[in-house]
């Protein structure tokens, strides 16, 4: 399996976007070390891992620009059965709503299992395009967020603005 990254520069800093054959395997953060703007990881290229990582960067700038409300990249997610549950479970949230974690997993038929729900959903391997951001604390606090609560906060006020 052939793999291909694309870097983007974005409101929040720059992002990773890495993607194979099937779909975006992951999206990170890139630390920059000074304000130069990220080179792309690799050259764009016909490779159908290049096309998922090309489709996915132009569906993020659109999400970013506030021209896109819903992904349709694939994703190639691959974790447990429970992960995998959560992260399908994330993907219905829709644009510009949020659930608690407990809700989350009473939709997953597990009402018990919401400190389990938090760690499947920081394990997300894909956030944004799996929105895990849109999952927040019972008492209205922003939860945890792999990506930083900061990039958190922005992303919930982007998707409100609409």
């Amino acid at each position: 399996m052939s793999l291909a990254q694309r870097s983007l520069r974005t409101p929040i800093g720059v992002l990773r976007v890495t993607a194979s054959d099937r779909g975006v395997t992951n999206i990170d953060r890139v630390a920059m070390k000074s304000n130069r703007v990220a080179r792309q990881s690799s050259q764009r290229g016909t490779s159908a891992a290049q096309r998922q990582a090309d489709r996915a960067v132009r569906e993020l700038r659109e999400y970013f620009a506030g021209k896109r409300t819903r992904f349709t990249v694939p994703v190639q997610l691959e974790g447990t059965p429970f992960q995998e549950q959560a992260w399908a479970t994330m993907r219905k949230i829709p644009y510009g709503h949020t659930i608690s974690y407990a809700e989350q997993a009473r939709s997953m038929r597990a009402p018990r299992a919401v400190r389990a729900v938090g760690s499947a959903n920081g394990a997300n391997p894909v956030p944004i395009i799996v929105p895990c951001h849109r999952v927040v604390a019972s008492n209205g606090g922003l939860g945890g967020y792999a990506l930083g609560l900061a990039m958190k906060r922005w992303l919930l006020a982007h998707e409100s603005r609409a």
